[in-house]
C-alpha cells in the first residue's frame, strides 16, 4: 500500500481512482463498511482505492484545545486500512489555510486535480470544506460538474448494549473513557489498543513480584478509565496475555496517570526502550487503595488469576 504525505507526494500520472475521505480514527466497524465498499467498487471498476485522511485532527485546527482522544495513531490506521485492501492512503496536513477551502475548491484541489476521482464513497453524515458547509448532497452536485459519482453507505447500528447507536468514533471514545472495553471492542471489531515506548517507572511492580511494562503513551491517546483489565501485551513480535493497570497508583500516593502491563507468567523480559502495544479485552475492577501492602498483594494475585481466566475463556 502506498502512503502519501500531502498532495505533492501523489505520483505524476496518477489515473482515475475510487476515493473515500474522513478522519477514520479507530477504523471501527462503520469505517470498515465505508472502506470495504470503496475497495469493492475500486476492484469492480479496475482502479485503485484511496483513503484521504488528515493530520492533525481538524478539530484541533478549527477549535484549538479540542483535540479528541485518538483511538489509533496514523501508522496503526494505515496498517488496518491495508488489511482491508486499500491501495493508497493520503494524509493531508490540516492547516488553518486548508480549513478555509470552500467545498468546491476542496473537490477541485484534491478529488479532481490530484486523485482524478471516478467515484467517491462516504457515510451519510460526511461534511467537508470551510465551516463543514459541504454535505454528501454537495459532493454529488459537484460530481455532476467534475465527472465523478457518489455512493453513500449507511452505518449499521449496534445492538442493545449500545442503545442502538450507530457505529462512531465518538461512541467508541465514550465507551473507552468509561472502561467499557468490551463495548468498545464491539464497535471496533477488535480490542482497543494503546501504544507507546516502555520507560522506566518506580519499578515497584518488580519489587512486588509483578514486573510491568510502563508504557509512555502517544499524545492524545484514548486511555481507558482507571482500573485493572485483562488483555495482551504486544512486544518484540510476541503477543503475551497480560494484566493491565491504568491509573495514578494511589497505594503509593502517585499523581501521574500511567498504563502498566504485566505479562502473565513471563520472567526476565527486558522491554525498556521498545515500542509496544497493549490490547484491552476485559474490565476486572476499578482503581483501589488498600489498607495494607499485603492487602494489595493479595488483590494483585486475584487480578492476575482473573485476567488469566478471562483470556483463556475468550480464546476457547
Amino acid at each position: 500500500m502506498q502512503r502519501w504525505r500531502g498532495l505533492e507526494d501523489i505520483p505524476e500520472g496518477w489515473g482515475r481512482s475510487v476515493v473515500t475521505i474522513g478522519s477514520y480514527d479507530g477504523v471501527h466497524r462503520g469505517h470498515q463498511l465505508i472502506i470495504g465498499k470503496t475497495v469493492a467498487r475500486a476492484r469492480e471498476l479496475g482502479v485503485p482505492a484511496v483513503v484521504v485522511t488528515f493530520d492533525p485532527h481538524p478539530s484541533e485546527v478549527v477549535r484549538p484545545g479540542t483535540h479528541p482522544p485518538l483511538l489509533a495513531p496514523h501508522e496503526r490506521r494505515a496498517e488496518l486500512m491495508a488489511g482491508l485492501g486499500v491501495d493508497a492512503v493520503l494524509i493531508l496536513p490540516f492547516t488553518k489555510e486548508f480549513s478555509k477551502l470552500a467545498p468546491a475548491d476542496f473537490v477541485v484541489k484534491v478529488l479532481v486535480d490530484k486523485l482524478h476521482a471516478k467515484l467517491v464513497v462516504e457515510g451519510p453524515n460526511f461534511r467537508f470544506g470551510h465551516k463543514a458547509a459541504g454535505t454528501v448532497d454537495t459532493l454529488a452536485e459537484l460530481g455532476g460538474t467534475y465527472d465523478y459519482e457518489v455512493e453513500v453507505v449507511d452505518l449499521f447500528e449496534r445492538g442493545t448494549a449500545g442503545g442502538g447507536e450507530p457505529f462512531s468514533s465518538t461512541l467508541t471514545r465514550r465507551l473507552v473513557a468509561e472502561g467499557d472495553v468490551a463495548g468498545a471492542a464491539e464497535v471496533l471489531g477488535r480490542p482497543h489498543r494503546v501504544e507507546g515506548v516502555v520507560v522506566r517507572g518506580a519499578q515497584r511492580g518488580r519489587e512486588l513480584g509483578y514486573p510491568t511494562a510502563n508504557v509512555e503513551t502517544l499524545p492524545h491517546t484514548a486511555i481507558p478509565a482507571d482500573g485493572v483489565y485483562a488483555g495482551y501485551l504486544h512486544a518484540a513480535g510476541e503477543k503475551m496475555p497480560a494484566a493491565i493497570s491504568v491509573g495514578t497508583n494511589p497505594q503509593f500516593d502517585g499523581t501521574a496517570r500511567t498504563v502498566e502491563a504485566y505479562a502473565i507468567d513471563r520472567v526476565g523480559l527486558d522491554l525498556y526502550g521498545l515500542h509496544v502495544a497493549v490490547d484491552f479485552t476485559a474490565y476486572i475492577r476499578g482503581q483501589e487503595k488498600f489498607e495494607t501492602l499485603d492487602g494489595l498483594l493479595e488483590r494483585m494475585a486475584v487480578d492476575v488469576k482473573e485476567a488469566r481466566e478471562l483470556i483463556a475463556s475468550a480464546e476457547d
